[in-house]
């Protein structure tokens, strides 16, 4: 199978999606979870899109407040496991002396039988340079509400959390642990991240997230590729009618295995559409 690279002039986050059928053309646009909230900013492109589409579905459903609050009985290890007993005293000790410094919203008593990568995403989200931060979805909700959109979800919390369970704890500690360790490459490595999002260059997005897979690689299948192929029959049946926005991380519509390429496989025409965002006078864009 010959898949065509993506080419400069189609360095942007989102696609038309039409053909095969379709009453009316769908959207994907690529996401990033977290970003500082002045880069979170949306395109009038995406504002139109936001505006004509029926639905709007992202990961999970995020206007589910009920379910979102829920959400923290997910994030804990199965079995009452917690993370002082899977890491060594002095690698403990680290993750201690690190939540001294940089005290977080929860203790580290509490977060302790969480699974160690939402800790490290915890941590991650500390090491932003930014006094607010916000994330594509937030942007998206937000500007879907003056028009009383319905958000729907792809997956649901609980499934997203339970990803996580295949991938051993201890695993996932020592690498809490490594992250620890290289504090100041990992600034810059998410540094560098938004950078290249911020280009709309999804290929390069693709290749930093493989790269940055937090020693996972032999997962990558679990955390993105079967999500992908997941997605794909959900959409598929879900856009006959409506006119759809999905809204899903960036890092998962490139490639062999993205979203785009598997939908152009089941014989849909998705093309890119223009996304610039301009930077106006009072900084209304980014």
């Amino acid at each position: 199978m010959v898949v065509v690279a993506q080419k400069n002039d189609e360095n942007t986050l989102l696609w038309k999606i039409s053909g095969n059928g379709l009453q009316k053309p769908s959207y994907l646009f690529g996401t990033m979870h977290l970003l500082c909230a002045d880069d979170a900013r949306l395109s009038d492109s995406l504002k139109q899109v936001i505006k004509q589409s029926e639905e709007i579905y992202l990961e999970v459903d995020m206007d589910d407040i009920m379910g979102m609050m829920g959400a923290m009985k997910h994030l804990k290890m199965n079995g009452n496991k917690k993370l002082q007993d899977i890491l060594t005293a002095e690698e403990y000790k680290k993750v201690k002396d690190y939540f001294e410094k940089k005290p977080s919203m929860i203790p580290l008593e509490m977060m302790q039988y969480f699974k160690p990568f939402f800790i490290s995403s915890l941590i991650s989200e500390q090491s932003m340079a930014c006094e607010a931060q916000s994330g594509m979805e937030q942007s998206i909700m937000e500007e879907s509400r003056q028009y009383k959109k319905e958000i729907k979800g792809l997956e649901t919390v609980e499934f997203q959390a339970s990803v996580f369970d295949s991938i051993p704890y201890e695993l996932q500690a020592k690498e809490l642990v490594k992250y620890l360790d290289s504090a100041d490459k990992n600034v810059e490595s998410t540094k560098e991240l938004v950078a290249v999002y911020k280009t709309q260059d999804l290929k390069k997005i693709l290749e930093l997230t493989e790269k940055e897979d937090g020693g996972v690689g032999e997962f990558i299948d679990l955390l993105l590729y079967n999500r992908n192929a997941d997605w794909v029959e959900k959409i598929i049946k879900i856009m006959p009618v409506h006119g759809v926005l999905f809204a899903v991380g960036a890092a998962h519509l490139p490639g062999e295995k993205g979203v785009i390429n598997l939908l152009r496989q089941k014989g849909f025409t998705v093309k890119p559409v223009p996304n610039k965002v301009v930077i106006g006078v009072q900084g209304k864009s980014a």
